[in-house]
Formats: C-alpha cells, sequence, structure tokens
C-alpha cells in the first residue's frame, strides 16, 4: 500500500500535459469522464459526439456501448487537472515576471505596481509607458488606438513641446531646435525644417562614417609606424653585418700575416739545420727540435693573445690546428733528415 501511494503521489506532482488532452477538442479536460473501456473525455465533447452517431461508440478504441452510458464525472482526474491548471498558471506568471521585468537601463511600464514590466510602448498622448499587458487597451479601444504611440523612452515629458502639448517631431535645421507640427505653422514659417527622425538617421549615419574613417585613419598610422620600424631595424642589421663582414676581414689579415711570419721561421730554423750539418749528431736534432719548439710555443702564445683580441674564436681555432699541422708536419721532415729515415 505504501508503495501504491508513493507511485500514485509521484504521478500527481509530475503531470504531462498529454495526460489531461481530450482526443476530442484536444483541450484540457473540461469536467471529465471515464467510459467502461477506460478511456477520459470532456462531459460535453463525449455527449455532442453521441448525440451526433446513430452508435454510441469509443471515439478512442471504437467500442460500442449499448445502452447508451450514464456519465458521471470522474473526480479523481478532475481534482488532477485543476492541480495541472493551477501549477501551469504559476509557472507561467513566474516565467512572464523573469523575462519581462525591466532590467537596468530599460524603460518600465508606468503603470504596473508590484513588479515593474519592461515597456513596450510609450504614448506621447498620455505621456505614459505601457508594457504588453497594459498596452492591449491602446490597441483594441477605438478612442485609444489613435494615440500615438513611439518605441519606450523615458522622461516624456521632455519630449512633448511646452507651448502646444504636441509631440516634438520637427528639427529647425538652422538653430537645431525642436518643434511641433503647431511651431511650424505658427512661429518659424522661414526656417529649414525637417523630420526630427530623419535628421537623427542622418547624423547617426553621419558619426557612421566617421567611425569608420578614424579606425581606417588609425590602421594607416600604425601601418606607417610598423613600416618606419622594420626600415629603421633593416638599417641596423645591415650596419651590423658589415662591421661583421670587415672584423672578420681584419681578422683573417692578421691570422694570415701571423702564418706568414711563422712558415718564415720555420723556413729559417730549416735554412740554419741545413747549414749546420750532420756532424752534431743526436745533440743537433734534439737542439733542433727544442727551437721549433720555441718558435712554435711563441707564435702559438701571440696568435692566443691575438685570439682573445679577435671577433671570432672558432676562426682562431681553425688556424691554430692549421698551424700547429704545418709545424708537426714540418717538424717531422725534419727529424726524417737528422735521423736519416
Amino acid at each position: 500500500f505504501d508503495l501504491e501511494t508513493s507511485n500514485m503521489a509521484t504521478i500527481i506532482h509530475v503531470p504531462s500535459e498529454d495526460q489531461f488532452l481530450c482526443s476530442i477538442c484536444l483541450d484540457v479536460f473540461t469536467d471529465p469522464v471515464t467510459t467502461s473501456c477506460g478511456h477520459n473525455f470532456c462531459k460535453k465533447c463525449i455527449t455532442a459526439h453521441w448525440d451526433n452517431s446513430d452508435q454510441y461508440l469509443c471515439p478512442m478504441c471504437k467500442m460500442v456501448f449499448n445502452p447508451r452510458p450514464e456519465l458521471h464525472v470522474n473526480t479523481f482526474i478532475s481534482e488532477m487537472v485543476e492541480q495541472f491548471r493551477q501549477n501551469s498558471r504559476q509557472e507561467v506568471n513566474s516565467s512572464s515576471s523573469e523575462l519581462r521585468a525591466a532590467k537596468a537601463g530599460e524603460v518600465p511600464c508606468d503603470v504596473c505596481t508590484a513588479s515593474k514590466l519592461k515597456a513596450l510602448k510609450s504614448c506621447l498622448v498620455c505621456l505614459t509607458s505601457y508594457c504588453d499587458a497594459h498596452l492591449q487597451p491602446h490597441l483594441t479601444v477605438s478612442g485609444l488606438s489613435r494615440h500615438q504611440l513611439i518605441d519606450p523612452v523615458e522622461n516624456l515629458e521632455d519630449r512633448m513641446c511646452r507651448e502646444h502639448n504636441k509631440a516634438l517631431e520637427l528639427l529647425y535645421k538652422s538653430d537645431r531646435t525642436c518643434v511641433c507640427m503647431i511651431c511650424t505653422v505658427l512661429d518659424h514659417k522661414n526656417h529649414n525644417i525637417v523630420p526630427l527622425k530623419e535628421e537623427y538617421e542622418r547624423v547617426r549615419a553621419e558619426l557612421r562614417r566617421t567611425g569608420i574613417q578614424e579606425i581606417q585613419r588609425s590602421v594607416e598610422l600604425s601601418v606607417e609606424v610598423y613600416t618606419a620600424l622594420m626600415e629603421s631595424v633593416q638599417r641596423s642589421l645591415n650596419q651590423f653585418k658589415e662591421k661583421i663582414q670587415e672584423k672578420q676581414r681584419t681578422t683573417e689579415k692578421q691570422a694570415e700575416d701571423v702564418i706568414k711570419e711563422l712558415e718564415q721561421e720555420i723556413c729559417e730554423l730549416e735554412k740554419r739545420s741545413t747549414e749546420f750539418g750532420l756532424e752534431n749528431g743526436m745533440e743537433s736534432s734534439v737542439t733542433l727540435l727544442e727551437r721549433i719548439f720555441d718558435v712554435v710555443f711563441y707564435y702559438l702564445i701571440g696568435f692566443q693573445t691575438f685570439q682573445e683580441n679577435a671577433f671570432s674564436s672558432a676562426l682562431f681555432r681553425q688556424w691554430e690546428e692549421l698551424v700547429q699541422l704545418q709545424t708537426v708536419r714540418q717538424f717531422m721532415t725534419n727529424f726524417c733528415i737528422f735521423e736519416n729515415c
């Protein structure tokens, strides 16, 4: 019993609209009745259906009843339908208040007393702004339908001519004064007159064009600044490349001079060793070897000092290896001569 009661409560609290629709009028049940076959209808709908039929049958399953059934309102379904209607009204009211309530910056309805709804129109005759519900008389009543309605605005009094109590709809372009139709007839007849709305659209379009032009000019200036910056960077880069190339040429020239001096010194040693002869034997070989090492060491130390002042350490390493290879090769040649290799 408890389980059935719980299930029944769930059905009651979560109703679906399809459960309460009459299959004849397709609307929510009114005085619902239940036939013996288990289908539900509005009492008026099923009664009218049987009154216009030769047979008393169910519109849903076509079950025939004979004699004509006596119908009674199903109180249980009737209570459920009433609860459904109340819930639906509460949801609609809550949804309407949430969706249409005037927000900050929006014009509220002047007639609403509790929650101020968003105004849809403002009346220049009544000087009042109306929401959808309160606007209906202006749409249906003949006397009010002649009132001039505009998009909702605040401070309607400021849009009315204080002298003639008419809407300010025109503009004198010469002195930029807003006037009503009566003002144009009685007062400034020689002024250049334009509709206020037309002038508003013209000024707005002009401001839009001006804004676009300012944006375009800003983009052009940005491009000019960027171009000038890139040119400056390119000039600096070219100058830097020239300095690097000049430094490299100077370094190469200095390295070549060092190599030439080293080669000349080695040649001089070779010449001396040839003149000296082989009579001193191994002692002469050792002496010559020491002399060659002294020369190589001297130039390597000098070349290292040169490298510290040079621009490229990698270039120094290449030249250093070249000098060492040439020196060792020459030394081995001389050594073989002295040793009769």
